[in-house]
């Protein structure tokens, strides 16, 4: 299965204040790892939206133009990633979005892109999905999928989704 690819997923004006505020003027919390706890050397900043069902951002409102496109019946986790530039593209490892979860309910995965850059996101199966700004992408949340950082842009911000449709 391949992911579903949606570019110019909102029209300019909601994603213009989206990405602004995200890319630019936000609270992050800094993360001593990306994926998992062993990965010594890595880090990345977050900010949660939604964490266990629960809203847990006073800027969850701020996606809503988002909601109204996938209208998700539950929202299990929502967080924004910011990944910062490198020498050299790092690929992280392949995982699944909330393994404790992961295929016993069907959840969906999403990955919202908020600029574009040479990072990208690359499924068990090679597919690899460029970063590019407004840019959506869904799959099943049990499907294997890693991120990368970026050489040619400060940062690499994307949303990660997890919902029920």
């Amino acid at each position: 299965m391949k992911p579903l690819i949606i570019d110019n997923f909102l029209n300019q004006e909601e994603f213009n204040p989206i990405a602004d505020l995200i890319v630019n003027n936000f609270q992050w919390k800094y993360d001593n790892f990306v994926d998992y706890a062993d990965d010594k050397d890595k880090f990345q900043f977050t900010h949660s939206f939604y964490k266990d069902f629960e809203i847990v951002s006073p800027f969850h409102e701020t996606l809503k133009p988002i909601w109204n496109r996938i209208r998700p019946r539950e929202i299990y986790r929502v967080k924004a990633n910011l990944l910062t530039r490198t020498p050299q593209i790092v690929e992280n490892r392949f995982h699944t979005d909330n393994p404790e979860i992961s295929g016993v309910i069907p959840y969906t995965t999403s990955i919202f892109y908020l600029n574009t850059n040479n990072g990208y996101t690359e499924f068990e199966d090679g597919t690899k999905v460029e970063s590019v700004a407004n840019r959506f992408i869904s799959f099943p949340m049990d499907m294997k999928h890693r991120g990368t950082s970026c050489t040619d842009e400060k940062v690499r911000v994307v949303i990660n989704f997890n919902y029920l449709t």
